[in-house]
């Protein structure tokens, strides 16, 4: 088998949604003080892309990438944070919770440029050297699983639920959350990036990053 890096290609927000992202993950830690803080290896982001590729070919995939950003009217992309949700990921006792995100089309056409124009260097059986570790730290299954399979389950409308990871919370904290009144607010993206990933989805090693204008 090829060597693999799982990568994460992503939006990363403003300034003002990376303040509201901290606070919450600051309420998420009240609840399971051994879950991951945000921070320079956690960093908050809007996944758009997921997947396994060559480590050899990582310079053609950033070219491949940038190609897309740069024929991209970046600034027709938008998005909306509408709820705070929370999925199973393999935890027992604890949900993985994340600020619930409405994409606009333009965001699902990005999504489809970018998968063509990586699918050339991708391939699948990523294991765990393929991300980010800490000494003695295992990839979960559910983390491998889902870069595995975030294509066909997480491309176009219907299937991608795009959102900003927020931190792991006990399932009783997180209902009485989730039942709270929220107030969506948009979000706009600073930059596009290219990172390789960590456990239960973490931006953890930055790659390769291009900045939106305004």
């Amino acid at each position: 088998m090829n060597d693999l890096t799982a990568i994460d290609v992503l939006v990363n927000p403003d300034e003002r949604t990376l303040r509201r992202a901290r606070a919450w993950n600051a309420r998420m830690r009240e609840s399971e003080p051994r879950g991951f803080a945000l921070d320079a290896s956690h960093q908050p982001h809007i996944t758009t892309l997921q997947r396994y590729v060559r480590t050899a070919e990582l310079d053609d995939v950033h070219a491949a990438i940038g190609g897309v950003v740069a024929a991209t009217d970046m600034g027709a992309l938008s998005y909306r944070a509408v709820a705070i949700k929370h999925a199973d990921f393999g935890v027992p006792g604890q949900g993985l919770a994340v600020v619930l995100v409405r994409p606009s089309e333009q965001v699902l056409d990005f999504q489809a440029a970018l998968l063509a124009a990586v699918t050339p260097f991708t391939e699948s059986g990523g294991t765990s050297a393929a991300f980010v570790t800490d000494p003695g730290e295992d990839i979960g299954r559910s983390t491998l699983d889902w870069v595995e399979h975030y294509v066909p389950d997480q491309i176009g409308p219907g299937k991608y639920t795009a959102h900003i990871t927020v931190g792991f919370a006990g399932l009783d904290d997180l209902e009485a959350v989730e039942a709270e009144p929220f107030d969506a607010f948009d979000i706009h993206p600073d930059a596009v990036a290219v990172y390789q990933l960590g456990n239960s989805g973490a931006a953890r090693a930055l790659l390769r990053s291009w900045t939106i204008p305004r």
